[in-house]
C-alpha cells in the first residue's frame, strides 16, 4: 500500500512539473523569447548558487551523520590494515580537496558568467599551458597513489614471516571451508573427484582408488577441516591459502581491510597479523555481538547474500586449548579408525594354568621325621 502511495505521489510531482514548464513556455511566447530567456538565466544562476550551498552542507551533514557507522570509525584490526587505512585517508584527502574546489568553480562560473548585455562572449578554445597542468598534475597524483597501493599489495601477498600459522580457505556455494595441517605441519593432497559433501568436503586423498588412480596420502590423515568458523591468534601472522571448490568467490576481510579472489584451480594467498582478539573488539566497538566476518565480495550465485564466515581471534593459550580438542577429518569420516574409539585389548588368561596354580595352593605339605 505504501509503495502505491509513493508511486502516485511521484507521478503527480512529474505532472505538476510538466504543467509548470508548459505554462512557462506559453508565458514566454506572450512576453517575447529574449526577455524570457534572460529571466530564466537569472533564475537558473540563483539556483546554481543555492544548489552549491545546499550540496556542500548536505555532504558535511552526511559525513557527520554516517561517519561513525563506517569501518573507518575504528582502527583496522590488523597491522597490515593500518597501511590500507593510511592509503585510503590520503586518497580521500586529495580527491576531497579536488571535489570541493571543482564543484565551487563549476557552480560559481555558471552564476557569474550567465548571459548579460554588458558582456560579450569570449571563445577560449585552446591553451597549451592549462592543458599541460591539468594533465600532468593529476597524472603525478594518481601515479603516487598507485605506487603506494602496489607497495602495500606486494607486502600482503609476499611470503609470510617464518612461524606464521597457515590456514587453507576454500569457498563453495554458499559457505567457507577451513583446513589446518595436523601434527606433521603438512597439508595433504586433494583431488576434486574425491569430494564427498557428507564426509570429504575438500576431496582429501584418504584411500586407494584404482578407478580414479589416486593413492592414499598419509599427510591428509591428520588434517583438521572446519566449516564457517576460523580460529587465528592475536599478534601472530597468519597466512591464508585461498581456493574455490566451484565458481569464483572473494575472501573479504573488511575489519582487517584485506580481500583476495578465490579462483577454482588457481590458489591465491595473503597474510596479516591480527591486532585485537574478538573479545577486545567487542569492547572497542561497544557491540557485545561483534564478530569478525569473512564475506564473499564476488557475486557467486543466488545464495551469495548468505555466504558469511566467522573469524575468532583468540590468545595463543586459547588457540592451543581449542586446537587440542579438534579431531582430524579422517577420523570423523572413519570413526572406527580413531585410536581414541578403539577399546583396549582384554588379556586372555589360560584356564589350565590357573587351575594348576589353584591345586598347588591346596596340596598338603608333608612333615619330615
Amino acid at each position: 500500500m505504501s509503495m502505491l502511495l509513493i508511486t502516485i505521489v511521484v507521478v503527480l510531482v512529474f505532472l505538476i512539473i510538466f504543467q509548470i514548464a508548459k505554462a512557462s513556455e506559453y508565458v514566454g511566447v506572450l512576453k517575447g523569447d529574449d526577455r524570457t530567456r534572460k529571466e530564466n538565466n537569472k533564475v537558473n544562476g540563483f539556483f546554481m548558487i543555492a544548489f552549491l550551498i545546499a550540496g556542500l552542507i548536505g555532504v558535511y551533514w552526511c559525513n557527520e551523520l554516517y561517519a561513525g557507522k563506517t569501518l573507518l570509525a575504528h582502527d583496522a584490526a590488523s597491522v597490515q590494515g593500518e597501511k590500507v587505512d593510511e592509503m585510503l585517508k590520503v586518497t580521500l584527502l586529495i580527491t576531497g580537496i579536488v571535489f570541493v574546489i571543482t564543484q565551487i568553480v563549476l557552480f560559481w562560473f555558471a552564476f557569474k558568467y550567465q548571459e548579460s548585455d554588458k558582456r560579450k562572449v569570449f571563445y577560449f578554445p585552446h591553451n597549451n599551458t592549462m592543458e599541460v597542468i591539468w594533465t600532468v598534475v593529476p597524472a603525478i597524483a594518481l601515479t603516487v597513489l598507485v605506487v603506494i597501493g602496489l607497495r602495500n599489495w606486494f607486502s600482503f601477498t609476499s611470503d609470510a614471516p617464518q612461524g606464521a600459522n597457515v590456514v587453507e580457505v576454500t569457498g563453495k556455494q554458499f559457505g567457507w571451508i577451513f583446513r589446518y595441517s595436523g601434527e606433521d605441519g603438512v597439508f595433504g593432497k586433494k583431488y576434486f573427484r574425491m569430494i564427498d559433501p557428507a564426509n570429504n568436503s575438500l576431496g582429501l586423498n584418504w584411500r586407494d582408488s584404482a578407478a580414479i588412480n589416486v593413492s592414499d596420502d598419509k599427510a591428509a590423515h591428520d588434517d583438521i577441516v572446519l566449516e564457517q568458523t576460523m580460529y587465528i591468534v592475536k599478534n601472530k601472522p597468519v597466512k591464508l591459502v585461498i581456493n574455490s571448490r566451484d565458481v569464483v568467490h572473494d575472501v573479504g576481510l573488511s575489519q582487517f581491510r584485506l580481500k583476495m579472489d578465490a579462483v577454482p584451480g588457481t590458489p591465491t594467498s595473503l597474510w596479516f597479523t591480527p591486532k585485537y582478539t574478538t573479545k577486545e573488539m567487542k569492547e572497542i566497538t561497544g557491540n557485545p555481538d561483534f564478530q569478525y566476518e569473512i564475506s564473499c565480495d564476488q557475486m557467486c550465485g543466488n545464495g551469495h547474500y548468505s555466504m558469511k564466515g566467522i573469524i575468532e581471534v583468540v590468545t595463543q593459550a586459547e588457540y592451543d586449548e581449542w586446537l587440542a580438542k579438534q579431531k582430524p577429518a579422517y577420523y570423523a569420516a572413519f570413526p572406527e579408525r580413531d585410536p581414541s574409539n578403539m577399546k583396549p585389548a582384554v588379556p586372555v588368561v589360560d584356564s589350565t594354568k590357573k587351575a594348576t596354580a589353584d591345586a598347588v595352593k591346596v596340596l598338603p605339605v608333608e612333615k619330615k621325621g
